[in-house]
């Protein structure tokens, strides 16, 4: 048996594809940088990140976006020797919609966007037909739709020597359900001489659903599937353990197997999902000419029978990151695209050494935050920092992220002594939850979530942890309080608040783990 998701917290919108005996597997990424984390797996259980698509500023340029904007909903696909990725960006300051990046390894280095004209909408994605002939696929508002919502599918022929849609487009479908609202993910695939649309429905919240339909031409004209929607959860309550389910992407294994990546939400402390919308995987057959989704249950299980593939776990990696390589790992995301190395992990070797610069979190900038995703429902996140503040204005320390108006700082601050403070920011309201006084030196930072109870930990001396704020409610780092698309993340944090200022923190070791309940 294997266990969902198959890869927790915030990695939504999965899209996969197949090459030989090889998986690969991407996700949306919104406003953080790098862009498109991408994975490799053998059995379409176990999988491991190999880089980012997009990991170089001349590729993403993120300046000045807004939460949940940016990257949204890429595809991957593989057709003549490359690896394609068509993907959206959206609300960018100087360049917008969408665009394709190749690479003849995965693992990149991807090439510069090719930004494609007359290419409404979002969620674009990509069928190589086999006479040869190369399809795009996307959705956009109906021009004059008659609801709020009312969206279509339309594909056009891509001209792969040019990079350029050619031809005149074609709506091919608007939702399978009468008012069905925000048409999205649509994917074209052709199952024996037949071309087969799986689109989503409903909204990316909990009345998401799978549909699909299919046509004799690609362009045309496509019949509903009787049994639409092929999956959804939105019936079964908000108190079913996973909600949301949708925005699929189908993959036929090697030895003729087929199976669903999509994306879902676990929510508990009530219906609060702060590790945002995971990848998810499930079975399913085909009956009669059309796919059955988890078949006998027609739902999302946690857990199912393993993929008829030889099982290839990857070596566990430490929940301890020590900065001892000289680039930061691929967990690591920042806000927004970096336009200057505020960080540096070759003066002090073994240390991430972060400037202070004026930018704040509470901004739309790129402030000096190195993050990675929050994972697990229990967990426990520590560093330890050196730290001295020269003013009022300065700090560094731990941060809990959902947006610019949604998180918690932990951090050192200078009063008349030295302070450990925790910042709750809700609403765009600050609120100082809790604060002691410290002795200037190296500090432990630590902080424990047992579902939506965090605690908030400091230590002069290892292990020797006094808490500061016990039992502190979690929630508004959930979609459902702080609005948008993304998950919760936590990371290191330096600021001056509008300051210039020549400090730094240098924080030693971060480490991330699950913690089983009760520990």
């Amino acid at each position: 048996m294997f266990q969902n998701p198959i890869l927790s917290g915030c990695y939504p919108d999965p899209s996969i594809c197949r090459v030989g005996e090889d998986y690969y597997l991407v996700t949306s990424t919104f406003e953080y940088f790098p862009g498109l984390p991408i994975f490799h797996s053998r059995d379409l259980v176990h999988w491991r990140q190999i880089g980012h698509v997009l990991d170089r500023p001349s590729q993403l340029d993120l300046d000045g976006i807004r939460p949940s904007a940016g990257l949204y909903a890429p595809t991957i696909r593989h057709a003549n020797g490359l690896f394609y990725v068509i993907n959206t960006l959206v609300d960018g300051r100087t360049t917008s919609g969408n665009f394709i990046v190749t690479a003849t390894d995965p693992a990149g280095p991807w090439s510069e966007p090719y930004w494609l004209d007359a290419s409404p909408g979002i969620d674009p994605s990509l069928l190589f037909d086999d006479n040869g002939r190369a399809w795009y696929c996307g959705t956009n508002l109906v021009e004059e739709g008659h609801y709020r919502g009312h969206t279509e599918v339309y594909v056009r022929e891509l001209d792969l020597k040019q990079m350029q849609l050619t031809g005149e487009p074609t709506v091919i479908w608007d939702g399978a359900l009468k008012g069905a609202i925000w048409s999205e993910a649509p994917h074209i695939y052709k199952v024996d001489g037949r071309y087969y649309l799986l689109t989503a429905e409903g909204g990316t919240a909990h009345h998401h659903a799978v549909v699909i339909a299919r046509s004799d031409h690609i362009t045309g004209p496509y019949e509903g599937n009787p049994g639409n929607p092929i999956l959804t959860h939105r019936h079964l309550g908000l108190d079913y353990p996973v909600v949301g389910a949708g925005h699929g992407d189908l993959v036929q294994t090697q030895n003729g197997e087929w199976w669903m990546v999509l994306l879902a939400m676990r929510p508990y402390g009530g219906y609060f999902y702060n590790l945002g919308r995971e990848t998810f995987l499930v079975p399913v057959r085909w009956e009669e000419g059309w796919p059955i989704v988890s078949p006998g249950t027609g739902r999302v299980e946690t857990a199912y029978p393993l993929p008829n593939l030889l099982p290839h776990p990857w070596p566990s990696r430490s929940t301890r990151d020590d900065f001892d390589a000289p680039t930061l790992a691929d967990e690591w995301n920042f806000l927004r695209t970096p336009r200057d190395e505020f960080w540096d992990l070759r003066q002090h070797p073994g240390h991430l050494l972060l400037q202070l610069r004026p930018e704040r979190l509470s901004e739309w900038v790129n402030p000096s935050f190195v993050g990675r995703r929050q994972q697990h429902i229990h967990f426990r996140a520590a560093t330890a920092v050196t730290f001295t503040p020269q003013n009022e204005h300065e700090c560094a320390g731990l941060v809990l992220l959902q947006n610019d108006n949604y998180h918690f700082r932990f951090v050192i601050i200078q009063a008349d002594v030295p302070v450990i403070c925790l910042i709750k920011r809700a609403h765009g309201a600050e609120e100082v939850i809790a604060q002691r006084p410290i002795q200037p030196g190296t500090f432990f930072l630590k902080v424990e979530a047992q579902e939506q109870d965090y605690s908030f930990y400091v230590a002069s001396e290892p292990d020797i942890w006094e808490l500061v704020a016990g039992g502190v409610d979690g929630r508004i780092l959930s979609t459902p309080v702080a609005g948008g698309f993304v998950g919760a993340w936590i990371g290191l944090y330096a600021s001056s608040n509008g300051r210039d200022s020549s400090n730094y923190a240098s924080f030693d070791w971060f480490d991330y783990e699950e913690l089983k309940i009760g520990d």
